[in-house]
């Protein structure tokens, strides 16, 4: 089989599988405000992780400090702008009730899901490019990441005032833009090559702005010792799980990998033969 044709099913085997604990949300109608405040705190430290122990370290793999904190900036500074464009216009459409219920940062959610799930979709691609071993192991382990994301993700538009049945088609939407990105890699992954640590610095970005400006002040709102506790552990908990599967599972293509295959010498030296042919070439003349 072919290295797209790999690709495609293993992305649309993350989108599916990354759904099952938002369907499980859905069907078991456990969208109560104090679940869903529990989930949000679960989320903020999920997000908060994901970016510092995954994300990030990625991007500073292939970019220098200062161009991944530029890109983390930015960002940030443009989820807010679009949340302070999203929170007029929402002010401003009192008419369309659906939509003056659901806050912005649904959609940000949305935006950076989507960036992510891209971003996914392209390493997943590239890594069936190398080899199949390759493209499983990294199938696996974003399939791993996934899980709690969109679980969060899902309880992030909940508590943003949308439907469960749209809140579970635009999960699942964003999701499948991982099959747009593994489509457009593998037609030109050599020009992806340096935008994939850009985008992953922007999403990091989107994302601490989201836990720290929106989640985090929201629980902010509850009193009690018991809201406390039940709303700080979820919280810790986000941040190790996103800590031990990174710790656990090789996301990394060019660090971790050195320790699962012992000629990842070769993979790489195949790797780069496979990105930079033309430069090889003009070494040799």
């Amino acid at each position: 089989m072919s290295p797209l044709f790999n690709s495609i099913i293993a992305n649309i085997f993350v989108s599916l599988i990354s759904l099952i604990g938002a369907i499980a949300l859905f069907r078991n109608k456990l969208g109560s405000t104090q679940f869903i405040s529990v989930l949000v705190s679960f989320a903020a430290g999920v997000m908060l992780g994901a970016s510092f122990f995954d994300i990030l370290p990625e991007a500073f793999e292939e970019l220098d400090t200062t161009r991944v904190l530029t890109w983390t900036l930015t960002g940030i500074i443009v989820s807010f702008l679009l949340e302070r464009f999203l929170l007029w216009h929402h002010h401003q459409h009192h008419h369309h009730e659906d939509a003056h219920d659901i806050k912005p940062s649904a959609y940000l959610v949305l935006f950076g899901d989507a960036i992510h799930n891209l971003v996914d979709g392209i390493a997943i691609t590239a890594s069936f490019l190398v080899s199949p071993a390759i493209g499983i192991t990294t199938t696996i382990a974003i399939a791993a990441h996934e899980i709690p994301q969109e679980l969060a993700d899902f309880s992030i538009l909940l508590h943003a005032g949308m439907k469960k049945n749209r809140a579970l088609l635009y999960n699942f939407l964003t999701a499948l833009t991982a099959v747009l990105g593994a489509l457009t890699s593998y037609l030109f992954l050599s020009s992806f090559e340096t935008f994939i640590p850009l985008a992953l610095s922007f999403t990091a970005g989107m994302f601490i702005y989201i836990a720290l400006a929106d989640l985090i002040p929201d629980l902010h709102h509850s009193h009690g010792s018991y809201l406390n506790i039940a709303q700080s552990l979820p919280f810790i908990i986000g941040i190790l799980l996103m800590m031990m599967i990174v710790n656990s599972t090789p996301h990394s293509q060019e660090h971790e990998d050195e320790e699962v295959f012992p000629e990842d010498y070769v993979v790489e030296d195949v790797n780069k033969s496979f990105f930079n042919d033309n430069s090889v070439q003009k070494h040799q003349d």
